[in-house]
């Protein structure tokens, strides 16, 4: 069988350094595979998300010299896919609605924190009352829908997945705890639309960096549920800026527009981040 990667950016911003080495890393292992390479659209914010946005990611993907399949592929047109997916989770009875603001949840979470450094959902809406559950959203109260972790994780037995440096990873959803998989206007989480995405798709390598590498936990676990195949999985280094923190759309300094309006060259792009002019860097 083919493999087949994907690049799935968001497109609320520029990209920066750190994607021209994500990109660049996922499509030069692609070709060494000779594979099949498909950019999509992790579009499902509509208050960030823009037309604008879109194209300058094509524009600057095709600048590095990367190419990829048509169609792409935009979240946002695949809304009644998540939904059939958030309705076979909620059949399987592991969803409820929470209603806590983020000012409640670090109110009542303390030190607990994920593995992102949020404050950990505290679980307080798990056992509301259905009849008050509905009253409220109907009532057009702000709210998210979680998965019972500890039930579904029950439910699937123990979960793994194939890291290509390391080989099979022991997974543990509940780090997360009760995560959202979709809000009152989204009827998805980029957990939820990810593993959704990559099963109809068809990847069988997720190339991403290493700041995602815990997520997958949860994605596996999706996978699971929803009986959906598990791709081989590969979290690389990230680029940092000087402080040592991962970079940040809102930094135009490493904006690869703003680089290649400067004179930057894709070669330079790729010494910048670590990787050689032709080939890429092993890790």
């Amino acid at each position: 069988m083919q493999p087949v990667f994907r690049f799935a950016p968001s497109p609320n911003g520029e990209l920066h350094l750190g994607h021209a080495y994500s990109a660049l890393v996922d499509f030069e292992a692609c070709r060494a595979a000779g594979g099949r390479f498909l950019l999509r659209m992790e579009d499902i914010d509509p208050a960030r998300c823009r037309p604008e946005h879109e194209r300058g990611i094509k524009e600057d993907l095709a600048w590095l010299g990367i190419t990829w399949e048509e169609p792409v592929r935009r979240q946002s047109e695949h809304l009644d896919e998540y939904r059939a997916a958030l309705a076979r989770l909620d059949a399987m009875g592991l969803l409820y609605p929470s209603f806590m603001s983020r000012a409640e949840i670090a109110l009542a979470a303390g030190p607990r924190r994920d593995p992102d450094g949020a404050p950990l959902y505290p679980g307080n809406d798990r056992d509301l009352d259905p009849a008050e559950a509905e009253r409220r959203i109907a009532a057009g109260e702000p709210h998210a829908f979680r998965i019972r972790v500890e039930e579904a994780v029950e439910r699937t037995g123990p979960l793994s997945w194939f890291e290509e440096t390391e080989g099979t990873v022991a997974a543990d959803p509940t780090i997360w705890g009760d995560f959202i998989v979709a809000r009152k206007e989204v009827p998805s989480s980029y957990h939820l639309a990810v593993v959704v995405d990559d099963a109809a798709q068809g990847v069988t390598n997720v190339v991403r960096g290493r700041d995602l590498y815990r997520s997958t936990a949860a994605h596996v676990l999706l996978q699971k549920l929803l009986g959906l195949p598990a791709p081989r999985y590969r979290h690389h280094r990230l680029i940092l800026d000087p402080l040592g923190r991962k970079l940040a759309k809102s930094d135009r300094d490493t904006s690869l527009r703003a680089l290649r309006e400067a004179g930057a060259t894709p070669a330079d792009i790729r010494r910048m981040v670590g990787l050689w002019s032709s080939g890429l860097a092993a890790r």
